[in-house]
């Protein structure tokens, strides 16, 4: 079984989700889509085989919960 979507793909599993994991896991972030640091994050989650998108993650420029407070 794959352990990361890395791994999936070279298996051809291409539904593979990564398992649940909590919040606590791993860390949301406020960057901006498109920027380096978002396609940074992704990576890393990809790399450790943690799912892409946190819930918490930021989606637009007015979806900044005090990021810049």
């Amino acid at each position: 079984m794959a352990r990361s979507i890395l791994e999936a793909i070279k298996e051809g599993h291409w539904d593979y989700e990564p398992s649940f994991r909590l919040r606590d896991k791993f860390d949301s972030t406020v960057a901006l889509p498109g920027t380096r640091e978002k396609v940074n994050t992704l990576a890393d989650r990809v790399l450790n085989g943690l799912p892409l998108w946190h819930p918490d993650d930021r989606k637009t420029f007015d979806d900044s919960d005090d990021a810049f407070a």
